[in-house]
């Protein structure tokens, strides 16, 4: 029996209490600008847990990159898509993160 996987990945964003001290602006406590790359750190830690160990959350972010990089699948963030993980997006509270493959797998039929 094959299980559904999620079709998104909700996480909060975190506020960026040292820029809104530095710079006096109330701004960045309703908006905090992220990059792609910290965006999927925060996807892969909600996606594998809390409780997952230190090197496992290090090789699924490394391999998550990698693939962002090499193209095998884009990253739509509240609706706008990005394949650059230094690509910078204004979040606010939490965002909702949907992976795109660039091609479709094929799959094989299933054999009895």
């Amino acid at each position: 029996m094959r299980q559904k996987l999620p079709s998104m990945i909700r996480v909060k964003v975190p506020l960026d209490l040292h820029a809104v001290s530095q710079g006096g602006s109330g701004a960045f406590a309703l908006a905090t600008p992220l990059r792609i790359r910290d965006l999927l750190g925060f996807a892969v830690r909600e996606a594998i847990g809390t409780r997952a160990p230190g090197d496992k959350f290090s090789r699924t972010v490394h391999r998550t990159l990698a693939g962002l990089c090499a193209g095998d699948f884009t990253v739509d963030v509240n609706g706008r898509t990005f394949a650059d993980p230094d690509a910078v997006v204004v979040c606010e509270g939490s965002v909702d993160i949907r992976f795109f493959l660039s091609q479709r797998r094929r799959i094989a039929p299933n054999r009895k």
